[in-house]
């Protein structure tokens, strides 16, 4: 499977204004709000957002992700790696020869859950992928566009985790653990993942 984020969030989507006042009461630092602040900020909330959606498989922010498969998994139902989704916008099969054809929305819908959202056939299995094919799976994910639409606890926790990426920027390594107080608000958003890799090809 290979998995590529097509669209990333709009920086104005960036907490930046929650962070500068978190360091402020947490630590005393006193941040001038000057661009290359601010740019700096954004940086420490990019890659905090990140390594949470790393740990838990949920999307923050919404954007856009590919998905390429050189196969179904499962031709009863192919499990999509995040959530929550919030629509599939297209899925294409590419024979592997130089043609690619576009599924018609009415062959496939979308199982929606916060867990492990799947994309369903509306008939009895999904399409079938040539031996030297791929299929791609073009979805928006995410719990919304602006930052107060993410549930709180992860929130806090991107904040927390900037927070320290900031205070530690000058340490090397720092970034490798994931702080205790963060680990306990993700916690209940963890899962056991079942990849969309590849499945069991028939012989043909």
């Amino acid at each position: 499977m290979m998995l590529i984020e097509e669209t990333a969030p709009a920086a104005g989507a960036l907490p930046v204004a929650l962070l500068r006042e978190h360091l402020q009461l947490g630590s005393g630092f006193q941040i001038g709000e000057d661009s290359a602040e601010t740019m700096a900020l954004s940086g420490f909330l990019r890659a905090a957002i990140a390594a949470i959606e790393a740990r838990t498989g949920k999307v923050l922010l919404t954007r856009r992700f590919r998905m390429q498969l050189d196969d179904w998994r499962d031709r009863l139902g192919q499990t999509l790696p995040l959530a929550p989704v919030q629509v599939v916008n297209d899925i294409r099969i590419d024979d592997g020869r130089g043609t690619v054809t576009t599924l018609s929305p009415e062959g496939w819908r979308l199982l929606p859950d916060g867990q492990r959202p799947m994309l369903l056939p509306t008939g009895i299995i999904l399409p079938h992928v040539p031996r030297r094919g791929m299929v791609t799976i073009t979805f928006t994910a995410g719990f919304g566009e602006s930052w107060d639409q993410v549930p709180a606890d992860l929130a806090q926790a991107v904040l927390m985790l900037a927070a320290r990426y900031y205070e530690d920027r000058s340490l090397e390594g720092s970034r490798s653990a994931m702080p205790f107080g963060v680990s306990a608000l993700i916690e209940r958003w963890r899962q056991v993942r079942t990849l969309a890799g590849r499945g069991n090809r028939e012989a043909r």
